[in-house]
């Protein structure tokens, strides 16, 4: 689990630091659309803040990798990893969205939905929660 955690740690931090500082950036190459509101740059950069916790929060935990509290982690990765699959697919599909980036962020996030997957239902992580 630790390889998981350091990967999430570092992709997370560096898209929420990204957001934090150029949110109309991420929204054009995610969405191909523009942040034309200040409330929607409030709301983006409050996801980017969000992200740089869900990044240290990583982070931290890749040392105790074994906890039960790790293990939490994890489960909270996929759920947001999952989430993230079904917005920027229907922003895609749904609401005809399309930027350069928005197609591979969707794979990332199936794939690191996946990899959290394996993670919680490997043995070795229910051994030592025992």
């Amino acid at each position: 689990m630790k390889p998981l955690l350091m990967v999430t740690a570092i992709i997370e931090a560096a898209t929420g630091l990204v957001l934090v500082l150029l949110p109309s950036a991420v929204v054009s190459i995610l969405l191909g659309a523009s942040l034309d509101m200040p409330g929607g740059l409030v709301v983006a950069r409050i996801a980017g803040a969000a992200l740089l916790s869900l990044g240290m929060a990583c982070w931290i935990a890749r040392h105790d990798a074994q906890t039960r509290a790790a293990k939490g982690l994890v489960a909270a990765m996929l759920l947001y990893n999952a989430a993230a699959v079904a917005v920027l697919a229907y922003a895609g599909k749904g609401m005809g969205l399309s930027g350069l980036g928005l197609w591979p962020a969707v794979v990332l996030h199936a794939a690191m939905a996946v990899w959290c997957i394996t993670c919680l239902r490997s043995k070795q992580v229910i051994a030592g929660n025992k």
